[in-house]
């Protein structure tokens, strides 16, 4: 940047001092042309006009109005000094450089269109650029650059100007950005009067405009405002959501431990009048209600009541239904629980919530806790390294049943199908101080079991329930209603006012042997060998002197087996003699002996393989286990792999000589009885099932009444 100082206030640009003096020397228009010779070609070349983009100063505000045309002239002279005076000053280094728009103007002195122009690249022989410039000055303005920084001044001033346009960043500002960046910005408001008149709109319809104007403002203004209130709901709506999701965070286990309060039951309706089958469980339980109904009795003499009572039995034997009972004797709340709601995936959860129910439970003592299924909860403790806090719910169950604080009036009543599973300090004395056994129901609970479900539905007056408790060994008390259940259900499904023993019968055989198959389709062959195989069975146990009585046969397919003989005892078997397990094995033997008699040895089928399974456990257990066999004495062998070569042998031999003696033992007997063996089986071509009754008037070779 040039400058120089005229008056000591005033410093004015070298460039906007040249225009003026230009302006002020020559009255030559704004544009001339040059010619000039070039070294190649001698002709005249047109230079294109240089406009000046500095703005044109007047005297006055370069601050020289006061100088006089001499003066100016003076200081023209000694500002710009004439071609032969640069000539003869320079004798010195000067170097100055005049840049253009491009690197290639500036190294090559012409544009990339070829033309030539008076700048030049000045080194130490050529001429001072002042002087240059000053020679120019007689053929019109000429553009000198002001090197230097811009100031946001003078881009005003150019802007205002109207020299310079801003520079336009469409190409690099995406048009949503602008409208963000200058969203800021005032807008300049435009009034309605200044709208209505560059309208032109007529003075007849200005009142329209207006009342249109004013009708759309206030609809605007009114969307603005739903819009505005919509939003207000969203964000209610959201935050109620939000608070909703932190109320069920905290109440989540990891946070309260508990889900939700331990609300007691009050057992009115049942008490132990609902309960059959078990009666000496409760007679030990009732020592319980009596507890809770008159502690006073027996602390008086310095005892203690009990902490806990323990409930062992297999499934469906009432053990649930027992301590119901045993809160609505007595008219205490009931509070229930599993073991496996005490399991979670959180540490700390199950111990918590053992101290809740505890905590509400002594609140309301007397009282009863159930916890069913314990084996879940008060397993045995072992130390494992994938689960170290294992042991916490357990150690919370010890410690509130037995710890340094008493539980006076709340009793624990606690449920379990494996007692072998609970850990030791569970069951000592102090704890679970009762152990209470619930077993399956015998012919008399049974019997009892079966009245009281027969109560409930329309049944036959001649139904006997004895008969069918006979039937059902080894049912609980579950299944026995499930038959009574499925017997309604059949009877529905057939048309029946009220159920009879044969509906009865037919859930019984579902129950044990799967429903009838009646889509299977047997041949006429399978058919009859089924039927002789059945009948074998049956002739033998009913000649047999220690069988069990016949209750039914049938070559009706169930489940796997195409054909069954049924049995039932005339009482409970708690033991049984040397004679009735010979005759077990026997009437096993009875279905693949008449097999081989009447279809021969090559025609014998696989239908008999359960009945040797059967037959040879017996085998094995008479011999092993029992003691009755002749050479190997009164000697158990539990583990026959802890024993010699000869040892096994010896067993193994024994056993086959039992099966052989039975299986020749029932040959004989139906070959002694052919005749009715072979009418047994046409009946049960005849008729697929027969019944005690019918079976015997069979073999006593009487006519059926098919009735």
């Amino acid at each position: 940047m040039f400058s120089f100082t005229v008056q000591p206030q005033v410093t004015v640009p070298l460039s906007h001092l040249i225009n003026v003096l230009n302006s002020m020397k020559s009255s030559v228009g704004s544009s001339s042309s040059v010619t000039y010779k070039s070294r190649k070609h001698k002709e005249h070349v047109s230079i294109p006009e240089l406009h000046c983009t500095e703005p044109l100063w007047n005297m006055r505000e370069l601050g020289l109005s006061d100088l006089g045309s001499q003066q100016l002239k003076e200081l023209v002279n000694s500002v710009f000094p004439s071609p032969q005076e640069a000539s003869l000053s320079q004798t010195s280094w000067r170097t100055s450089h005049l840049s253009t728009h491009s690197f290639f103007y500036n190294k090559h002195g012409f544009s990339y269109a070829g033309r030539p122009v008076s700048a030049q690249v000045f080194s130490r022989q050529h001429s001072s650029p002042l002087n240059c410039v000053v020679t120019e000055l007689q053929y019109g303005p000429v553009w000198v650059q002001s090197r230097g920084f811009k100031t946001l001044r003078t881009k005003t001033r150019r802007l205002q100007s109207g020299l310079e346009r801003p520079l336009e960043s469409e190409g690099f500002t995406p048009s949503f950005m602008k409208g963000f960046l200058s969203r800021d910005k005032g807008l300049e408001v435009e009034s309605l009067d200044s709208i209505l008149k560059n309208k032109n709109i007529p003075d007849g319809q200005q009142d329209a405009f207006k009342r249109g104007f004013a009708e759309g403002f206030l609809k605007a203004q009114a969307l603005t405002q739903r819009t505005q209130d919509s939003l207000r709901r969203t964000r209610l709506i959201l935050l109620i959501l939000l608070l909703v999701g932190l109320y069920g965070i905290s109440k989540t286990p990891f946070i309260s431990g508990l889900d939700s309060a331990v609300d007691p039951v009050q057992m009115k309706n049942v008490t132990f009048e609902h309960v059959k089958g078990v009666e000496e469980a409760k007679n030990e339980l009732q020592d319980v209600v009596e507890f809770l109904k008159n502690p006073q009795k027996f602390t008086a003499l310095g005892g203690k009541l009990p902490k806990g009572v323990l409930l062992v039995g297999p499934p469906g034997t009432g053990k649930t239904l027992l301590a119901r009972a045993v809160a609505g004797e007595a008219d205490v709340p009931f509070y229930y629980a599993s073991g496996s709601e005490f399991d979670e995936m959180f540490v700390g959860v199950g111990a918590s919530r053992i101290r809740n129910l505890f905590r509400e439970a002594k609140g309301n003592a007397p009282c009863v806790i159930f916890i069913d299924e314990l084996d879940s909860v008060g397993g045995k403790r072992i130390e494992s390294p994938m689960h170290p806090y294992s042991r916490q719910t357990i150690n919370q169950l010890l410690a509130e049943m037995d710890g340094f604080k008493t539980n006076e009036g709340v009793i624990v009543i606690g449920a379990t199908n494996f007692p072998e599973a609970l850990d030791n300090a569970l069951i000592r004395p102090g704890r679970f101080d009762m152990q209470v056994t619930v077993p399956k129901p015998d012919v008399k609970g049974r019997t009892e079991i079966l009245n009281w479900y027969l109560k409930k539905i329309k049944v036959d007056p001649s139904v006997e329930a004895s008969i069918i408790a006979r039937g059902t060994v080894g049912f609980s008390g579950a299944d026995l209603e499930n038959l009574v259940n499925q017997a309604a259900l059949k009877a529905a499904v057939d048309g029946k006012d009220m159920v009879t023993l044969k509906e009865l019968e037919f859930a019984q055989d579902k129950i044990l042997m799967g429903p009838e198959r009646r889509s299977a389709v047997i041949d006429k062959k399978n058919k009859q060998i089924t039927a002789y195989h059945e009948s074998g069975h049956a002739i033998v146990a009913y000649y047999t002197k220690d069988a069990m009585p016949i209750n039914k046969a049938t070559i009706m397919p169930r489940g796997p087996s195409l054909g069954h003989v049924s049995m039932l005892p005339e009482n409970d078997v708690w033991s049984e003699t040397r004679s009735q397990l010979l005759a077990q094995m026997d009437v096993s033997m009875g279905g693949r002996v008449a097999e081989e008699i009447i279809f021969g040895h090559e025609y014998i089928t696989t239908g008999a393989s359960s009945d040797f399974d059967s037959a040879t456990k017996i085998a094995k257990m008479m011999v092993t286990r029992c003691g009755m066999s002749e050479k190997l004495g009164v000697m158990t062998y539990t583990d026959m792999t802890a024993q010699s070569p000869e040892t096994q042998a010896a067993v193994e031999n024994e056993v086959r000589v039992l099966l052989k003696e039975s299986y020749d033992r029932a040959k004989a007997l139906l070959k002694s009885h052919a005749k009715e063996h072979k009418n047994l089986a046409d009946a049960l071509l005849m008729y697929e099932t027969l019944d005690a009754k019918e079976i015997q008037l069979v073999l006593e070779g009487k006519t059926l009444n098919t009735s």
